[in-house]
C-alpha cells in the first residue's frame, strides 16, 4: 500500500509489474476502488509499469467534503503522475474515469501518449438525473442506488452470479461523500469540445450490455477523436473488465503493441 499526500488530498496507489517499464495507468468507476482492474492486470504483457489510483472519496484515498468538480480530480490524476515522474504514460479510464483521462489529456499532453477511454462518454446523463442520484444517497445511503445500479452495470448472466455480490458490496462501502462528490463532478461534466480537439491515439471499449454508457454512446465520444479506434465487448455490462477481463486484456494488449508501447 502506498498513499501519496498532495496536500489537501491523499491518495492510495498500487504499482504492479516493471517499476522500469513503460507506464500505464488506471483510473476506475464511480463506486469502486482500484480492484476493479484485478482481474486484468496479470493478464498484460511483462514489462509494463502498472499504475491503479483509488480517485478522491473512494477506496484507501482520503475524502474530502462534497461536491467535487471534474477539473480537481483531473488535477489529482496530474499531480498523482507528476508526484511518480510519470510521463507519456498510456491512461486506461472507466466510466468517470475515462472522463479524468480526457481531461487529463487535453490538459497535460505530455503525461499522456495514448488514451483508452472504457465505458464512458465526453457527458454522461443529465444533471437532473445526477441530482435525483444526489438526493437519493443523502436520504437513503448509496444502498439506495444499489440495485438499480447493478442492473445497469452488469448482464443479466453475471447479476445472477454470486460474485456480483462483491461489487455490489463495494459500491455500498464507498464513503457517502466520496461518491456524492464524483456523482456532482459528471454532472457538470461536458467535454464535447475539448475532446473533439484531442489526436492522440485512442482506443474506445463499451459493453453490449452496459446501461450506463451503451455502445451508442460511447462510439460517439470515439468519433470526437481523429482516428481512434471502438471495440464492442459482447455479452459484458459497465465493467468489461470484471465480466470478460480476457478480451479486455487482450484489446488493450494489442493497442499497447500497435502504438509501440510494448
Amino acid at each position: 500500500m502506498t498513499m501519496i499526500d498532495l496536500g489537501d488530498v491523499q491518495l492510495h496507489v498500487r504499482e504492479d509489474g516493471d517499476p522500469a517499464g513503460r507506464p500505464v495507468v488506471f483510473a476506475n468507476s464511480l463506486g469502486t476502488d482500484l480492484r476493479l482492474w484485478d482481474a486484468v492486470v496479470p493478464l498484460l504483457p511483462p514489462g509494463l509499469r502498472l499504475v491503479r489510483y483509488d480517485k478522491r472519496g473512494h477506496g484507501l484515498s482520503s475524502c474530502p467534503p462534497a461536491p467535487y468538480t471534474m477539473g480537481a480530480l483531473v488535477r489529482d490524476a496530474e499531480r498523482l503522475l507528476d508526484a511518480l515522474e510519470i510521463r507519456d504514460s498510456v491512461f486506461v479510464g472507466l466510466s468517470i474515469g475515462g472522463m479524468i483521462a480526457q481531461g487529463l489529456a487535453v490538459k497535460r499532453l505530455d503525461l499522456v501518449r495514448g488514451l483508452v477511454l472504457s465505458n464512458t462518454a465526453a457527458k454522461i446523463a443529465t444533471p437532473a438525473i445526477w441530482a435525483e442520484r444526489i438526493a437519493a444517497v443523502r436520504t437513503g445511503g448509496i444502498e439506495a442506488l444499489a440495485d438499480a445500479t447493478m442492473k445497469r452495470w452488469f448482464s443479466a448472466a453475471f447479476g445472477a452470479k454470486p460474485e456480483m455480490l462483491a461489487w455490489r458490496n463495494m459500491m455500498v462501502r464507498q464513503p457517502l461523500e466520496g461518491y456524492v462528490g464524483c456523482s456532482a463532478a459528471i454532472s457538470g461534466t461536458d467535454f464535447y469540445t475539448p475532446t473533439s480537439g484531442l489526436t492522440l491515439p485512442t482506443l474506445a471499449i463499451a459493453g453490449s450490455e452496459d446501461g450506463s454508457t451503451p455502445p451508442d454512446l460511447v462510439r460517439e465520444t470515439a468519433a470526437l477523436i481523429r482516428g481512434a479506434g471502438f471495440e464492442i465487448i459482447r455479452g459484458a455490462g459497465h465493467l468489461p473488465c470484471v465480466e470478460a477481463p480476457v478480451v479486455y486484456a487482450a484489446l488493450l494488449t494489442r493497442f499497447l503493441t500497435a502504438i509501440g508501447h510494448v
